[in-house]
């Protein structure tokens, strides 16, 4: 891997600026990276130059001379995030015969999908990433647990960083951290609260209110048992009536079914509603408009317990869900592509919010932060929180270095940062002052600090 001479960052070759290609490269500049970037629009590349010191080429992506041109064979990393898969895995597939650079495209279509080990063993790529999937996969880990605003997945699974708001009333309202530990258990770590527009990383002495947004981490097996013993209600949805039939809405469908959980679609295309009724045969399809407020009394919006508005417009799933919270007690989930007005869309109660570009970029940031210091441990899973003020990262612990084999209690640490768990062989530890972190486990902080790239970071 070669380093640009004149910053410690990488070189990185981003092609196609549209929404997920402003979001990495908006990142990725203030993480030290040196960015070119390719797009076919001269407008495009002339808002992107105006907005960021990148170099900005127009041009063909996928082409071996515009590639030249924009420096490939010293480049250490190519991102392709055009509008179309097949140019993607082209622009990737030109650049590893070319540079000796790795390769990363997203690819969104389900075709594709149920290949993605093939092609990426085939094509020689770091990653595979699609945004409608991963968006997916989130909501339905929302409904699993519907109580949650978010719910982020660590260790393969086996950990979730949970977020929810404090009901009234609740056994939390008024209590501190370090009394619930002892009432309640030490299973589950509360690691960041927001209160009034303010992010904390709390401490034992921190009180909790009622209103407070606060994120716990737990081992997957244990959530439930912790939200219910705090009172929160925790079964999954039996019912959902999703908006739109696009890609995310068949990813969506397929995992809620899969859940046990009936799937209601409403899309305007009937060719699209053949397509999805073969596709889906167990969810019921119908033929109409979403936004249409008869037809979506017609079709239950009031006595559904989930509704996830997925139309391509933010505005019309912005809509949508203020009108389900009205009409209904459904738990709601939006989806909103872009991220302008974003102090608007925060003040409206809109429950659940999914942004799919954000969650391509988190997945591609850590692959960068891994690759530019893989030297004692590597980033696993990387979590932007409250609108990007805290990050939520698990490292890889290659090897014993300065932070392994000594009790946590005794490390210098950083303020405003907290361990939140320890993943040894699969078992999940919630760490006290005497746990120790050794080489072979992952390990996951949360902290108000950006720019982690490894576990060593984590000290004074």
């Amino acid at each position: 891997m070669r380093i640009s001479k004149d910053t410690d960052g990488l070189r990185i070759m981003i092609v196609g600026c549209g929404k997920v290609g402003a979001t990495l490269i908006e990142q990725l500049v203030k993480e030290g990276h040196d960015i070119t970037v390719i797009d076919k629009s001269a407008v495009k590349i002339q808002e992107i130059t105006n907005l960021y010191d990148v170099m900005g080429i127009v041009g063909n992506g996928a082409s071996y001379s515009t590639q030249m041109e924009a420096g490939i064979e010293d480049s250490d990393l190519i991102i392709a995030v055009t509008d179309s898969d097949e140019l993607n895995l082209l622009c990737c597939t030109v650049a590893k015969r070319v540079g000796d650079c790795a390769a990363i495209a997203r690819v969104r279509t389900p075709d594709y999908s149920k290949e993605v080990g093939y092609l990426r063993e085939k094509l020689g790529l770091a990653m595979i990433i699609n945004p409608e999937l991963e968006a997916a996969k989130e909501a339905a880990r929302i409904l699993y647990l519907p109580t949650a605003l978010e719910v982020n997945s660590f260790a393969h699974g086996q950990a979730e960083l949970i977020k929810f708001k404090i009901p009234d009333g609740n056994v939390l309202d008024g209590v501190t951290i370090a009394s619930i530990g002892k009432n309640i258990g030490s299973k589950a770590l509360i690691c960041a609260v927001e209160r009034d527009g303010d992010v904390y990383i709390p401490s034992g002495n921190t009180k909790l209110y009622h209103g407070d947004v606060i994120s716990v981490v737990a081992s997957r097996k244990y959530v439930k048992s912790f939200l219910l013993s705090i009172g929160v209600k925790t079964k999954q949805v039996k019912d959902t009536m999703i908006i739109g039939g696009g890609k995310a809405a068949y990813y969506l469908a397929q995992q809620l079914l899969h859940m046990g959980i009936s799937v209601k679609i409403i899309e305007r295309s009937q060719e699209r509603c053949e397509e999805l009724s073969v596709l889906l045969p167990k969810a019921i399809i119908i033929n109409g408009d979403g936004t249409d407020e008869e037809l979506l009394r017609e079709e239950g919006i009031q006595t559904v317990q989930s509704f996830v508005p997925l139309t391509g417009i933010d505005e019309e799933n912005i809509m949508l869900t203020l009108h389900a919270r009205q009409v209904s007690d459904a738990k709601v989930i939006t989806k909103i592509n872009r991220i302008q007005f974003k102090n608007v869309i925060n003040s409206l109660d809109l429950g659940s919010v999914i942004y799919p570009r954000y969650i391509t970029s988190e997945a591609i940031i850590a692959y960068v932060r891994a690759k530019k210091d893989s030297m004692n441990s590597n980033i696993e899973t990387l979590y932007h929180m409250f609108d990007h003020r805290v990050e939520a990262i698990e490292f890889r612990v290659e090897k014993a270095s300065e932070v392994t084999d000594i009790p946590l209690m005794e490390l210098s640490l950083k303020k405003n940062l907290l361990i939140s768990f320890i993943n040894r062989n699969g078992t999940i530890i919630i760490p006290g002052g005497q746990d120790c972190i050794k080489a072979g486990d992952t390990v996951m902080i949360v902290t108000t600090h950006t720019g982690f790239h490894g576990i060593r970071d984590i000290l004074k």
